[in-house]
């Protein structure tokens, strides 16, 4: 029999937004990088993009920190290739900058593929990012600051993207997300203990059927118990 854990995670990944994602250009500090990724998970984003070096991803403890477990990170090698990903999925690429053509974040039609481009904490975003863009958005400020931090800044603008495509009807569509990606995470929600043991073992997924029950051959059992 499904359990209630199955029912939920299922209602979660059938409102996944494929086509809604984050960039992030060298963001690297381990709560801002948790505060984005779980304002995306929380907003219905699945896939995120980010450019880090080595000596940052190391810095950020970020793969063992668990606020990845139910996002994928896309990492790449530098913000040209990561653009490019972007824009061959037909996504907007939205900068975070004031410039002389920024609008307001909310002039912005989120029910479009869209890519929201967050830039490090100190620096902000790079001039070769801001020149591949398609458009810069701001955050209007009626105070001394001239700046948020980046996870307050993401999370404005990822629940008005999740306000206009609500009212859009994009959560009730039919689900996006790709089979096999559905199907590791019903087997690691559901079935966690499964879950670590067969990734220790070097073993393929199960099949989880529609009552969340495990579906695997005899020898992949076998394999299990040894």
């Amino acid at each position: 029999m499904a359990t209630p854990r199955f029912h939920r995670l299922n209602s979660i990944l059938d409102r996944r937004q494929m086509d809604l994602t984050v960039c992030m250009e060298h963001v690297n500090k381990p709560h801002n990088l948790s505060a984005v990724v779980r304002t995306a998970d929380a907003v219905g984003v699945h896939d995120l993009h980010a450019i880090w070096e080595d000596s940052e991803l190391k810095r950020s403890n970020f793969y063992s920190s668990g606020s990845n477990n139910w996002t994928r990170i896309h990492r790449h090698v530098d913000i040209e290739t990561a653009i490019s990903t972007l824009k061959a999925q037909n996504m907007q690429v939205l900068a975070t900058h004031l410039s002389d053509n920024s609008v307001d974040f909310r002039d912005i039609d989120y029910a479009k593929p869209t890519a929201i481009l967050l830039g490090t904490e100190r620096f902000g975003i790079s001039q070769t990012a801001l020149d591949l863009s398609d458009q810069h958005i701001v955050i209007p400020m009626m105070g001394m600051v001239q700046s948020l931090n980046v996870s307050v800044a993401s999370a404005l603008i990822l629940y008005e993207a999740q306000r206009q495509r609500d009212i859009a009807g994009m959560y009730q569509q039919p689900p996006k997300i790709e089979y096999e990606e559905r199907q590791r995470l019903l087997f690691e929600g559901c079935h966690e203990a499964l879950f670590r043991r067969c990734r220790q073992k070097g073993l393929p997924f199960p099949v989880i059927d529609d009552q969340g029950e495990v579906c695997a051959s005899e020898d992949w059992w076998a394999s299990m118990r040894s």
